[in-house]
Protein backbone atom coordinates (compact mmCIF):
# COMPACT_ATOMS: atom_id res chain seq x y z
CA UNK A 1 0.00 0.00 0.00
CA UNK A 2 2.59 2.61 0.77
CA UNK A 3 4.40 1.30 -2.42
CA UNK A 4 1.92 2.42 -4.10
CA UNK A 5 1.33 5.85 -2.65
CA UNK A 6 4.59 7.07 -3.29
CA UNK A 7 4.22 5.62 -7.44
CA UNK A 8 1.35 7.73 -7.23
CA UNK A 9 3.04 10.66 -5.88
CA UNK A 10 6.03 10.63 -8.56
CA UNK A 11 3.46 10.45 -11.20
CA UNK A 12 1.68 13.11 -10.15
CA UNK A 13 3.66 16.24 -11.60
CA UNK A 14 4.01 14.33 -15.09
CA UNK A 15 0.58 13.78 -14.63
CA UNK A 16 0.41 17.60 -13.75
CA UNK A 17 2.54 18.83 -16.70
CA UNK A 18 1.11 16.84 -19.21
CA UNK A 19 -2.68 17.88 -18.67
CA UNK A 20 -1.48 21.64 -18.56
CA UNK A 21 0.44 20.63 -22.03
CA UNK A 22 -3.08 19.61 -22.77
CA UNK A 23 -4.74 22.63 -22.35
CA UNK A 24 -2.13 24.88 -24.11
CA UNK A 25 -2.79 22.97 -27.29
CA UNK A 26 -6.37 23.11 -26.90
CA UNK A 27 -6.14 26.86 -26.43
CA UNK A 28 -3.62 27.23 -29.56
CA UNK A 29 -6.16 25.07 -31.28
CA UNK A 30 -8.78 27.84 -30.87
CA UNK A 31 -7.31 30.70 -32.02
CA UNK A 32 -7.99 32.00 -35.44
CA UNK A 33 -5.56 30.38 -38.13
CA UNK A 34 -4.09 33.52 -39.01
CA UNK A 35 -3.74 34.98 -35.21
CA UNK A 36 -0.59 33.55 -34.41
CA UNK A 37 1.26 35.19 -37.64
CA UNK A 38 -0.31 38.48 -36.57
CA UNK A 39 1.06 38.66 -33.34
CA UNK A 40 4.72 37.94 -35.21
CA UNK A 41 4.27 41.19 -37.13
CA UNK A 42 3.47 43.24 -34.44
CA UNK A 43 7.17 42.41 -33.29
CA UNK A 44 9.03 43.25 -36.75
CA UNK A 45 6.07 46.35 -37.34
CA UNK A 46 8.89 49.17 -35.58
CA UNK A 47 11.92 48.01 -37.72
CA UNK A 48 9.85 47.87 -40.75
CA UNK A 49 8.30 50.99 -39.88
CA UNK A 50 12.20 52.94 -40.01
CA UNK A 51 13.08 50.99 -42.95
CA UNK A 52 9.85 52.25 -44.85
CA UNK A 53 10.84 55.57 -43.39
CA UNK A 54 14.11 56.23 -44.32
CA UNK A 55 14.76 53.48 -47.70
CA UNK A 56 11.72 52.52 -49.25
CA UNK A 57 10.20 55.64 -49.38
CA UNK A 58 13.13 58.28 -50.98
CA UNK A 59 13.62 54.92 -52.68
CA UNK A 60 10.24 55.17 -54.87
CA UNK A 61 10.91 59.23 -54.09
CA UNK A 62 13.75 58.88 -56.63
CA UNK A 63 12.06 56.80 -58.79
CA UNK A 64 9.78 59.70 -59.41
CA UNK A 65 12.41 61.90 -59.54
CA UNK A 66 13.81 59.85 -62.16
CA UNK A 67 10.94 60.45 -64.64
CA UNK A 68 11.48 64.24 -64.43
CA UNK A 69 14.00 66.94 -65.76
CA UNK A 70 14.65 68.63 -62.89
CA UNK A 71 17.52 70.82 -61.32
CA UNK A 72 16.41 70.83 -57.48
CA UNK A 73 15.32 74.73 -57.84
CA UNK A 74 12.88 75.19 -60.92
CA UNK A 75 9.81 73.41 -61.94
CA UNK A 76 10.54 70.35 -63.40
CA UNK A 77 9.57 68.86 -66.84
CA UNK A 78 8.37 65.43 -67.40
CA UNK A 79 10.37 62.99 -69.36
CA UNK A 80 9.40 59.70 -68.97
CA UNK A 81 12.08 57.69 -69.48
CA UNK A 82 14.23 59.35 -71.28
CA UNK A 83 17.02 59.75 -68.09
CA UNK A 84 17.08 55.95 -68.23
CA UNK A 85 17.45 55.78 -72.09
CA UNK A 86 20.59 57.94 -71.93
CA UNK A 87 22.28 55.31 -69.25
CA UNK A 88 22.78 53.37 -73.01
CA UNK A 89 23.17 56.05 -75.69
CA UNK A 90 25.24 58.61 -73.59
CA UNK A 91 28.89 57.67 -73.48
CA UNK A 92 29.43 60.00 -70.26
CA UNK A 93 26.79 57.99 -68.83
CA UNK A 94 27.69 54.74 -69.95
CA UNK A 95 31.63 55.07 -68.47
CA UNK A 96 30.82 55.04 -65.00
CA UNK A 97 28.89 51.69 -65.29
CA UNK A 98 32.15 50.29 -67.18
CA UNK A 99 34.42 51.71 -64.59
CA UNK A 100 32.34 49.87 -61.82
CA UNK A 101 32.89 46.69 -63.30
CA UNK A 102 36.24 46.99 -64.07
CA UNK A 103 36.70 47.86 -60.44
CA UNK A 104 34.88 44.69 -59.39
CA UNK A 105 38.09 42.53 -60.53
CA UNK A 106 40.09 44.57 -57.85
CA UNK A 107 37.57 44.53 -55.10
CA UNK A 108 35.74 41.18 -55.59
CA UNK A 109 37.91 38.82 -57.82
CA UNK A 110 41.05 39.75 -56.41
CA UNK A 111 40.51 39.83 -52.44
CA UNK A 112 38.87 36.69 -52.93
CA UNK A 113 41.49 34.57 -54.89
CA UNK A 114 44.12 36.09 -52.65
CA UNK A 115 41.71 35.40 -49.51
CA UNK A 116 41.37 31.82 -50.12
CA UNK A 117 44.95 30.91 -51.20
CA UNK A 118 45.99 32.41 -47.63
CA UNK A 119 43.32 30.68 -45.70
CA UNK A 120 44.11 27.60 -47.75
CA UNK A 121 48.00 27.66 -46.44
CA UNK A 122 47.39 28.91 -43.19
CA UNK A 123 45.14 25.95 -42.86
CA UNK A 124 47.94 23.42 -43.78
CA UNK A 125 50.13 24.83 -40.74
CA UNK A 126 50.82 26.54 -37.40
CA UNK A 127 51.87 29.67 -37.28
CA UNK A 128 52.61 31.85 -33.58
CA UNK A 129 50.47 34.93 -33.39
CA UNK A 130 47.66 34.05 -35.61
CA UNK A 131 45.65 36.31 -34.01
CA UNK A 132 47.69 38.92 -34.21
CA UNK A 133 48.27 38.42 -38.17
CA UNK A 134 44.72 38.16 -38.67
CA UNK A 135 43.82 41.61 -36.59
CA UNK A 136 46.17 43.64 -38.87
CA UNK A 137 45.34 41.59 -42.51
CA UNK A 138 41.64 42.61 -41.20
CA UNK A 139 42.38 46.30 -39.60
CA UNK A 140 41.56 48.09 -43.21
CA UNK A 141 37.98 47.17 -42.85
CA UNK A 142 38.20 49.02 -39.07
CA UNK A 143 39.75 51.97 -40.81
CA UNK A 144 37.28 54.97 -42.25
CA UNK A 145 37.30 54.93 -46.15
CA UNK A 146 38.55 58.41 -45.79
CA UNK A 147 41.38 58.03 -43.84
CA UNK A 148 42.50 54.96 -46.25
CA UNK A 149 42.19 57.53 -49.55
CA UNK A 150 44.36 60.02 -47.80
CA UNK A 151 46.76 57.84 -46.96
CA UNK A 152 47.06 55.82 -50.50
CA UNK A 153 46.53 59.38 -51.94
CA UNK A 154 49.71 60.38 -50.22
CA UNK A 155 51.25 57.40 -51.14
CA UNK A 156 50.25 57.02 -54.70
CA UNK A 157 51.64 60.91 -55.17
CA UNK A 158 54.40 62.13 -57.57
CA UNK A 159 56.80 62.62 -54.48
CA UNK A 160 55.43 59.66 -52.68
CA UNK A 161 56.14 56.19 -51.29
CA UNK A 162 55.40 54.50 -54.20
CA UNK A 163 57.35 55.94 -56.32
CA UNK A 164 60.08 56.40 -53.86
CA UNK A 165 60.60 52.54 -53.60
CA UNK A 166 60.35 51.78 -57.09
CA UNK A 167 63.42 54.55 -57.75
CA UNK A 168 65.23 52.79 -55.06
CA UNK A 169 65.59 49.08 -56.41
CA UNK A 170 66.25 50.70 -59.92
CA UNK A 171 62.69 51.50 -61.73
CA UNK A 172 62.31 55.32 -61.62
CA UNK A 173 61.65 55.30 -65.41
CA UNK A 174 58.05 53.57 -64.97
CA UNK A 175 57.56 56.13 -61.81
CA UNK A 176 54.75 59.20 -62.85
CA UNK A 177 51.65 60.83 -60.69
CA UNK A 178 49.38 57.67 -60.65
CA UNK A 179 46.23 58.57 -59.48
CA UNK A 180 46.69 61.79 -62.41
CA UNK A 181 47.24 59.14 -65.26
CA UNK A 182 44.45 58.16 -67.61
CA UNK A 183 45.17 55.23 -68.04
CA UNK A 184 46.57 54.02 -64.65
CA UNK A 185 43.97 56.11 -62.37
CA UNK A 186 41.56 53.39 -62.31
CA UNK A 187 43.67 50.51 -61.72
CA UNK A 188 45.75 52.49 -59.19
CA UNK A 189 42.28 53.10 -57.18
CA UNK A 190 41.47 49.20 -58.14
CA UNK A 191 44.64 48.61 -55.84
CA UNK A 192 43.63 49.95 -52.93
CA UNK A 193 39.86 48.01 -52.88
CA UNK A 194 42.15 44.83 -52.77
CA UNK A 195 44.02 46.33 -49.65
CA UNK A 196 41.13 46.70 -48.25
CA UNK A 197 38.62 43.95 -49.15
CA UNK A 198 41.15 40.63 -49.07
CA UNK A 199 41.24 40.79 -45.18
CA UNK A 200 37.78 40.32 -44.59
CA UNK A 201 37.97 37.57 -47.35
CA UNK A 202 40.77 35.87 -45.33
CA UNK A 203 38.84 36.11 -42.23
CA UNK A 204 35.64 34.78 -43.43
CA UNK A 205 37.52 31.68 -45.21
CA UNK A 206 39.88 30.46 -42.06
CA UNK A 207 36.61 30.85 -39.91
CA UNK A 208 35.23 28.47 -42.99
CA UNK A 209 38.76 26.12 -43.17
CA UNK A 210 37.79 25.29 -39.12
CA UNK A 211 34.46 23.89 -39.49
CA UNK A 212 35.98 21.89 -42.64
CA UNK A 213 36.39 18.25 -40.92
CA UNK A 214 39.80 16.64 -40.53
CA UNK A 215 38.48 13.09 -41.86
CA UNK A 216 38.21 14.67 -45.07
CA UNK A 217 41.70 16.06 -45.72
CA UNK A 218 42.81 12.31 -44.31
CA UNK A 219 40.71 10.51 -46.77
CA UNK A 220 41.96 13.30 -49.67
CA UNK A 221 45.45 11.73 -48.49
CA UNK A 222 44.88 8.68 -48.40
CA UNK A 223 44.09 8.90 -51.87
CA UNK A 224 47.43 10.06 -53.19
CA UNK A 225 46.41 14.15 -53.12
CA UNK A 226 48.73 16.47 -52.86
CA UNK A 227 48.43 20.16 -51.76
CA UNK A 228 46.96 21.53 -54.85
CA UNK A 229 44.40 18.71 -55.23
CA UNK A 230 43.48 18.49 -51.76
CA UNK A 231 42.24 22.63 -52.33
CA UNK A 232 40.08 21.89 -54.83
CA UNK A 233 38.65 18.91 -54.00
CA UNK A 234 38.07 19.51 -49.78
CA UNK A 235 38.67 22.94 -49.63
CA UNK A 236 36.85 24.88 -52.41
CA UNK A 237 33.75 22.66 -52.45
CA UNK A 238 33.88 23.16 -48.35
CA UNK A 239 33.85 26.68 -48.69
CA UNK A 240 31.11 27.83 -51.16
CA UNK A 241 28.95 29.31 -48.03
CA UNK A 242 31.79 31.82 -47.07
CA UNK A 243 32.82 32.32 -51.07
CA UNK A 244 29.24 33.42 -51.47
CA UNK A 245 29.19 35.59 -48.35
CA UNK A 246 32.63 37.24 -49.31
CA UNK A 247 31.88 37.61 -53.23
CA UNK A 248 28.33 39.44 -52.13
CA UNK A 249 29.76 42.21 -49.40
CA UNK A 250 32.99 42.68 -51.79
CA UNK A 251 30.94 43.50 -54.76
CA UNK A 252 28.20 45.60 -53.21
CA UNK A 253 31.15 47.37 -51.88
CA UNK A 254 32.71 47.87 -55.04
CA UNK A 255 30.00 49.02 -57.25
CA UNK A 256 28.49 51.80 -54.38
CA UNK A 257 32.01 53.10 -54.05
CA UNK A 258 32.10 56.55 -53.60
CA UNK A 259 34.19 58.41 -50.60
CA UNK A 260 37.53 56.50 -52.41
CA UNK A 261 37.18 57.97 -55.44
CA UNK A 262 36.41 61.57 -54.19
CA UNK A 263 39.11 61.55 -51.76
CA UNK A 264 41.57 60.36 -54.35
CA UNK A 265 40.60 60.96 -57.66
CA UNK A 266 37.59 63.05 -57.66
CA UNK A 267 36.48 61.49 -60.50
CA UNK A 268 39.54 62.39 -62.72
CA UNK A 269 41.31 62.42 -64.28
CA UNK A 270 38.82 63.84 -66.82
CA UNK A 271 36.39 60.97 -65.79
CA UNK A 272 38.77 58.21 -65.91
CA UNK A 273 37.55 56.69 -62.19
CA UNK A 274 34.03 58.08 -62.24
CA UNK A 275 31.95 55.45 -61.30
CA UNK A 276 28.07 55.59 -60.69
CA UNK A 277 27.80 56.67 -56.70
CA UNK A 278 30.43 59.58 -57.44
CA UNK A 279 28.23 60.21 -61.00
CA UNK A 280 24.95 60.56 -58.77
CA UNK A 281 26.79 62.98 -56.31
CA UNK A 282 28.25 65.02 -59.16
CA UNK A 283 25.09 65.45 -61.33
CA UNK A 284 22.94 65.90 -58.24
CA UNK A 285 24.62 68.59 -56.08
CA UNK A 286 27.49 70.00 -58.76
CA UNK A 287 25.35 70.08 -62.53
CA UNK A 288 21.94 70.17 -61.49
CA UNK A 289 20.55 66.98 -62.66
CA UNK A 290 18.87 65.72 -60.17
CA UNK A 291 16.84 63.74 -62.45
CA UNK A 292 19.53 62.11 -64.34
CA UNK A 293 21.03 61.34 -61.00
CA UNK A 294 18.13 59.38 -59.68
CA UNK A 295 18.00 57.45 -62.48
CA UNK A 296 21.64 56.48 -62.38
CA UNK A 297 21.07 55.95 -58.61
CA UNK A 298 17.91 53.59 -59.25
CA UNK A 299 20.14 51.59 -61.73
CA UNK A 300 23.00 51.36 -59.72
CA UNK A 301 20.44 49.54 -57.30
CA UNK A 302 19.17 47.43 -59.83
CA UNK A 303 22.97 46.47 -60.86
CA UNK A 304 23.78 45.71 -57.19
CA UNK A 305 20.86 43.46 -56.96
CA UNK A 306 21.13 41.68 -59.87
CA UNK A 307 24.44 41.05 -59.57
CA UNK A 308 24.51 39.75 -56.28
CA UNK A 309 21.79 37.57 -56.71
CA UNK A 310 23.38 35.85 -60.28
CA UNK A 311 26.83 35.65 -58.26
CA UNK A 312 25.11 33.91 -55.10
CA UNK A 313 23.45 31.60 -56.98
CA UNK A 314 26.34 30.52 -58.97
CA UNK A 315 28.75 30.46 -56.35
CA UNK A 316 26.30 27.93 -53.71
CA UNK A 317 24.79 25.91 -56.65
CA UNK A 318 21.26 26.95 -56.36
CA UNK A 319 18.61 26.64 -58.87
Amino acid sequence: MTQAVREAQRSEPVVRSRSRLGRLRSLYARRAPGEPRAVGYLYVLPALAVFSLFILVPFFQSIWYSLFNWDGLTPATWVGLDNYTALFTDPSLRGPFVHALILLLFYALLPIVIGLLIAATLSRMRIRGMTFFRTVLFLPQVLAMVVVALAWRWIFAPDGLFNAGLSAVGLGGITRPWLGDFTFALPAVGIVGTWVEFGLCMVLFLAGCQRIPRELYEAARLDGAGAVREFFAVTLPELRPQIAVAATLTIVAGLRNFDLIYVTTGGGPGDATSVPAYEVYHRAFEVGQVGGAAAIGIALAILIFVVTVVVSRLIEGRR
